[in-house]
């Protein structure tokens, strides 16, 4: 008895989400038959295409031979639910399937949205804010795709549309199980997953996604420090133009170095005052954002846990006060923390390239990394050898 009441609950909910569906604008699919599909479908599943339409054919014929009905009982049983439930059934093996993602595409951005923000206000999760960054990279790939070509929805045994001329945005579409969407222009597939208290997961799969990704991610900035932590636009006091004319050369030297290199790494120190943190930051606005760099500015937490996101092409990372950081390691201070080695592999891309993730975009990036300090004394030997450190300057000039 507690079974059959459990599944008159479970059915009348089932009909309760689909008409749900059909009231906030679904409609059934109908599977539209395919000759060639029907064709390839009897030559190489002989066995299986003969077993299911003598089993068909088989239910019509014990529902028209009844005896213990007259003729029109019988035929009206052909209507019944369980008639049309093997017709359909029947139907949808000798149809194609709707068009579905290719999981065979190497290329996937995923996230969960809304980020939820399990913090406390003394302390913002690293990952917290690198999911916030790739909620909005997603959600702005969204926007830039626009309108798709086809939405479908797979619930409870049947397949379900919903008419693109429709669609207005994702927040406002009914997603009870998982929805499909795909546009033809990019070759890419959208997979949504409801959670519960209206939460879904939004992914994207694609054979090609990175210039999307790079589009999406224009002019974005990233702070990692503390409770201060967010994600936003590169903000800059002083134009490069203002520096002294000392410092307008080696910006341009650097300029040179960056359409050259795929890494780099840059050195300024000179005493409080100088400029040398509102450089990195017209450096990072007027010449790495209009490139197409995503820039992070990581304080001295965030360096520890700080992994570059493999779906962004190129990454600037920004260390005020290095000195503080990356300090020699024959000092007791330096031998208190792990600083020092994990912005080498930084710079030497060793720490995040040694294991590749086989999922997601792999990107081939290009690192700048800028690094600002009081002196260079206080460096750890290691940080300015060659190979590792590509341009120093001094900033001598009082500017702040």
């Amino acid at each position: 008895m507690g079974f059959d009441y459990f599944s008159g609950n479970e059915s009348t909910s089932n009909n309760n989400k689909q008409q749900n569906l059909l009231t906030s604008g679904w409609r059934p699919l109908q599977r539209d038959l395919d000759w060639e599909f029907l064709w390839q479908l009897a030559q190489n599943d002989t066995k299986e295409f003969a077993q299911k339409s003598f089993n068909l054919a088989s239910t019509f014929s014990e529902v028209l031979g009844r005896n213990n009905f007259t003729w029109w009982a019988n035929l009206l049983g052909v209507a019944s639910e369980n008639t049309r439930y093997e017709l359909e059934r029947f139907w949808n093996y000798i149809t194609p399937d709707p068009q579905s993602p290719d999981h065979r595409y190497k290329e996937v951005l995923s996230t969960e949205t809304p980020i939820l923000q399990f913090v406390s206000r003394n302390s913002i999760p690293i990952d917290y804010v690198l999911n916030r960054l790739q909620e909005i990279t997603v959600l702005r790939v969204l926007q830039i795709l626009g309108r798709p070509n086809v939405i479908t929805q797979y619930y409870s045994e049947r397949d379900f549309y919903f008419p693109v001329e429709k669609f207005i945005n994702w927040e406002r579409l009914d997603v009870v199980n998982t929805v499909n969407a795909y546009w033809s222009m990019y070759d890419i597939w959208l997979q949504i997953e409801p959670y519960d208290r209206g939460r879904r997961q939004y992914t994207l799969m694609a054979k090609d996604l990175a210039p999307l990704v790079n589009k999406a991610t224009y002019d974005l900035a990233v702070m990692l420090s503390g409770y201060q932590s967010r994600v936003g636009k590169v903000h800059s006091q002083f134009p490069i133009r203002t520096f002294p004319a000392e410092i307008q050369s080696f910006t341009d030297t650097l300029q040179q170095a960056i359409l050259n290199q795929n890494q780099l790494a840059v050195v300024v120190h000179g005493e409080p005052g100088t400029g040398k943190t509102a450089w990195t930051q017209a450096v990072a606005k007027e010449i790495l954002m209009p490139l197409g760099f995503v820039i992070f500015i990581l304080d001295h937490d965030a360096i520890t846990n700080f992994v570059p996101p493999t779906y962004l092409e190129r990454i600037c990372i920004i260390i005020n006060e290095a000195d503080n950081l990356a300090q020699n390691r024959a000092s007791e201070i330096a031998q208190s923390n792990n600083k020092t080695e994990h912005i080498l592999s930084l710079l030497d891309g060793t720490l995040y390239q040694s294991v590749i993730d086989e999922s997601g975009i792999q990107m081939k990036q290009r690192l700048v990394v800028l690094m600002t300090c009081n002196t260079t004394e206080r460096l750890d030997p290691a940080m300015l050898r060659k190979g590792r450190v590509d341009l120093i300057a001094e900033f001598t000039q009082r500017f702040v």
